[in-house]
């Protein structure tokens, strides 16, 4: 055999059944992310003994493949679908949990929106509320995964684990990530060990609390850090370690565990656009002005070192605060905090920006005044242990 029928020969090989054997490429188009759906799966078989946990698949690397074994970057069009990825965990998740599958919208991460995510808040309640599910796993692409994660923590009013997944790789790679990624999500809510932690992201064998978490790299496998915050425990085959927690958990089981913005009373026609400018060097007024003439009701600044602005910023934020807009203040470095406020002008503290834009968000779809949101921002938006004798869980 000649070397050029012999690479053949290998290509053939090693295409996707190959490699994953459960695995079946399909062309599935990414649907309109309207609503997430209800067609639910069931789980394969169930053990009365064992947990039950819904796993929720929104698209992403995670189901897609790339045009060759080791091209990470450079994403074809057959997807696979999420029950051929559940199957392939087969048959070592059977003696972990219950897996039912809740079949959403495959789309990309440039395609979620606030509707969606106000309908996949719905959807992961209704499934956290049945008695049978445990825990819901979330499956999704990684670009806006953090918020996503995010969102979900601030909205649902299940205390059961809810915890969030996907890959940098494709499932046709070489070295897929997705596989494990999802068997340790499940097996982290099956556990039972994040009850109360809110929603947590599960990537590279390492959990992260959803306000903490973000994306560092583009490509790098390990790029979801938690800043200086740290990691909240890791998962390493059948041991699982947490060893911090977010503050919240301090009022577990009691109402104040829960957020105010209940997806049940608050209609997505509810929540305002709310968007972010960016500060730097010269930036003009209109990077404030011009969202503002375009209807937002709420600004969120990512200003240099603690918050800052430049000169035609500030004029136009000031405009901007006369029409009724509400800003928060933010930093563009990735970590520390932003105190400054006044008037119109609420702190972000270390709260990234693009979260920092949810929250407003929320706080605004409620209806409140500033003062309230302000107060959310500074206890929601920034928990903190505090045990002192007259102190509150998260002032």
């Amino acid at each position: 055999m000649n070397r050029h029928a012999f690479a053949a020969g290998i290509a053939a090989t090693l295409s996707l059944a190959a490699i994953s054997p459960a695995l079946h490429a399909e062309e599935i188009k990414p649907s309109t992310p309207v609503a997430v759906g209800d067609e639910i799966v069931p789980p394969a078989s169930v053990d009365p003994a064992l947990p039950g946990i819904r796993v929720v698949g929104l698209g992403g690397t995670i189901v897609s493949t790339a045009k060759g074994r080791f091209r990470y970057q450079s994403y074809d069009t057959p997807r696979i679908s999420i029950e051929s990825l559940v199957e392939r965990l087969q048959p070592e998740i059977a003696d972990i949990a219950n897996v039912s599958i809740l079949k959403a919208s495959d789309i990309g991460s440039q395609d979620i929106t606030t509707e969606y995510l106000h309908e996949l808040t719905l959807a992961i309640d209704k499934s956290l509320a049945e008695p049978d599910v445990q825990g819901v796993v979330v499956t999704t692409g990684t670009s806006v995964m953090e918020e996503v994660a995010y969102w979900l923590d601030l909205t649902l009013r299940s205390d059961k684990p809810v915890v969030v997944t996907g890959s940098m790789r494709q499932a046709n790679t070489a070295s897929w990530d997705g596989e494990g990624n999802l068997f340790n999500a499940i097996r982290l809510a099956a556990s039972q060990k994040t009850t109360c932690y809110g929603t947590v992201i599960m990537m590279d064998d390492s959990f992260f609390a959803a306000r903490e978490v973000t994306k560092s790299d583009a490509v790098r496998m390990d790029t979801f850090q938690a800043r200086r915050t740290g990691t909240l425990g890791w998962v390493d085959e059948d041991r699982i370690r947490a060893i911090h927690a977010p503050a919240r958990v301090l009022d577990c089981k009691t109402p104040e565990w829960a957020t105010p913005f209940d997806m049940n009373s608050i209609a997505v026609s509810d929540i305002p656009r709310v968007d972010v400018a960016y500060s730097y060097v010269d930036a003009a007024g209109e990077t404030i002005s011009g969202l503002v003439d375009a209807g937002v009701k709420g600004i969120v600044t990512a200003g240099t070192g603690g918050g800052g602005l430049s000169a035609e910023q500030k004029a136009a934020r000031d405009s901007a605060i006369a029409r009724g807009v509400l800003f928060v203040s933010a930093n563009r470095t990735g970590s520390g905090s932003s105190y400054g406020s006044g008037p119109g002008v609420l702190p972000a503290g270390d709260l990234l920006p693009q979260k920092a834009r949810m929250l407003l968000q929320l706080g605004l779809a409620t209806g409140a005044d500033e003062d309230v949101i302000k107060g959310w921002f500074l206890t929601i938006g920034r928990p903190d242990f505090d045990m002192s004798p007259d102190g509150g869980h998260t002032k």
